[in-house]
């Protein structure tokens, strides 16, 4: 999730901070704040399988541990940008906290597969009054010159080594000490920075904050939580049933609602005419591009490593290592290439790059030879690395400096909006090839058409082969559970083809863009 600076709140000047007594005091407890965020948003992917044991939960329950978490930060970042400038940056961390502690302690102790997803919707409204406010705290506190450049500097280097640790850090918590202790972590870590910001912050806020869209946050939101819903429960319902139709239809008809509410508020929460610059599109659609084809890839590598390869969680976690730190190195490639070819075509290559490291490893995943497989994380990896930072400067290039805080905004929500559309997509296609790969594959003795119900395939995708198996004959567990494999890592590989295609047709679509954007700016000057 580490990106540049990114501030969703009001773009209204605040009045000058009084002076910090100790401003790395100051960014430290920003920048911690933000790492947990990142920490907790990467870190649950590692513990799926072992979840998925705990309840006995199907795919779908599995998919919703990170949907449910992502849909709410994506809805409630706007909003909670907003009233952060009302009511107060400090006071609005504070809050987060209380909320991230409260739904840390929900998960943990959490008695099924549901209560643990509505703790983590709550966690989602919790991190996104945080990153809110932390960030907002930031660009408060460091105004411009080299002090603000180097508190960005400190700020995305933490960012990425909480992105780099994640994997690693939620294999070592499964495994030693259980999937629950991962939120339950939290407690302790939530309570100390929730000292330090009483100690370090000064409370600020704009004194003519814009007005709260309650009612586009409500159908944003609405329309987003449908249209996931109706994605998570393709495998179970099936693309053409009614129910899948009616969550769809209602979807696209409250997103058009949010539309039309947008284009005719004075202060609206999204200005859609940012959208009519070519530019724009092409910044917001590169964003898009990474989020739902490289960034996703952090909730189904380690269940594609646990699940192909019988990988345990640490092992899992270290298998991730190369596309984590690719993704570190990725910016640094990026900021040697900026000063060679224009922005726009960085942001094509890039996507290009994780289309190619996405075939790559679509291509190793069946043979089931991780170094291959590794070497496509790394090409996917640097891909995302280079766009991680990119994406949101162009964005922020678009705009005037008095709109930078709605822009921010869109891109966050829109990177967000992405991760959690594509876990919805992707998850359909891996489970449908998966089940048709298991078909292809395997014998149909009767002793394996028994055991072929309608749980069966939902267990092996959300790793619990071992239940799905249990009753078995020793003979027939073993056949279903080598079948299970060889299809996982086929549904695994559709799954990166999609993303691949998607990718590609992101980078067209920008190269296009950025073609048209410059044709316009030649006929202006002229």
């Amino acid at each position: 999730m580490s990106s540049g600076p990114s501030s969703v709140s009001s773009p209204r000047p605040s009045p000058a901070p009084e002076p910090l007594a100790n401003p790395a005091f100051v960014l430290a407890t920003a920048s911690a704040t933000c790492a947990l965020i990142v920490l907790d948003t990467n870190v649950v992917a590692v513990s799926l399988p072992s979840i998925a044991r705990s309840f006995h939960a199907s795919f779908a329950d599995v998919e919703w541990v990170v949907s449910a978490y992502m849909v709410a930060f994506a809805v409630c970042l706007l909003p909670a940008g907003a009233l952060a400038d009302r009511v107060g940056r400090k006071k609005m961390l504070l809050l987060g906290l209380a909320v991230f502690f409260g739904a840390s302690l929900g998960c943990g102790l959490a008695p099924s597969a549901a209560v643990l997803n509505i703790a983590r919707a709550v966690k989602g409204l919790g991190a996104a009054m945080l990153l809110t406010a932390a960030l907002a705290v930031i660009a408060n506190s460091f105004h411009e010159g080299p002090a603000r450049m180097r508190a960005w500097a400190v700020w995305g280097a933490c960012m990425g080594v909480a992105t780099t640790l994640a994997p690693l850090v939620g294999g070592v918590i499964t495994q030693w000490l259980g999937w629950r202790w991962i939120f339950l972590l939290n407690l302790p870590v939530c309570a100390v920075l929730a000292w330090c910001a009483c100690q370090a912050l000064l409370e600020s806020r704009n004194p003519k904050p814009g007005p709260l869209d309650v009612a586009g946050s409500l159908l944003f939101g609405l329309a987003l939580a449908l249209g996931i819903w109706a994605l998570v429960e393709v495998p179970a319902d099936g693309l053409g049933s009614w129910a899948t139709g009616a969550r769809l239809i209602t979807c696209v008809l409250l997103f058009g609602a949010f539309v039309q509410l947008q284009r005719a508020r004075a202060h609206a929460m999204v200005d859609l005419a940012l959208f009519r610059q070519p530019r724009f599109v092409a910044a917001v659609l590169a964003m898009f591009g990474y989020a739902a084809c490289a960034q996703v890839m952090m909730t189904f590598l380690p269940l594609y490593l646990q699940n192909a390869f019988g990988l345990s969680a640490v092992a899992a976690g270290v298998g991730m290592l190369p596309f984590a730190l690719a993704m570190v190195v990725g910016p640094y490639i990026g900021a040697a290439l900026a000063k060679r070819i224009p922005a726009m075509s960085l942001l094509s290559a890039g996507l290009l790059l994780i289309a190619l490291g996405n075939l790559l490893t679509a291509w190793m995943a069946s043979g089931q030879r991780y170094a291959w497989v590794a070497l496509g994380m790394i090409v996917t990896g640097l891909g995302a690395g280079i766009l991680n930072g990119d994406t949101q400067k162009a964005i922020m290039a678009c705009v005037p400096p008095e709109r930078t805080g709605m822009a921010s905004g869109i891109s966050t929500t829109t990177r967000f909006t992405a991760i959690v559309t594509s876990v919805g997509v992707l998850g359909a296609v891996l489970a449908a090839r998966t089940h048709a790969a298991f078909l292809a594959s395997t014998p149909l003795t009767p002793g394996v058409k028994a055991a072929l119900d309608a749980g069966f395939m939902s267990g092996v995708l959300a790793g619990d082969t071992e239940r799905a198996t249990a009753d078995l004959s020793p003979v027939v567990r073993s056949t279903l559970a080598a079948a299970a494999h060889r299809s996982f890592a086929d549904g695994f590989a559709a799954a990166l083809c999609v993303a691949a295609g998607v990718a590609a047709a992101a980078a067209a679509g920008v190269w296009l863009l950025a073609g048209k954007a410059e044709r316009v700016r030649v006929s202006e000057a002229a």
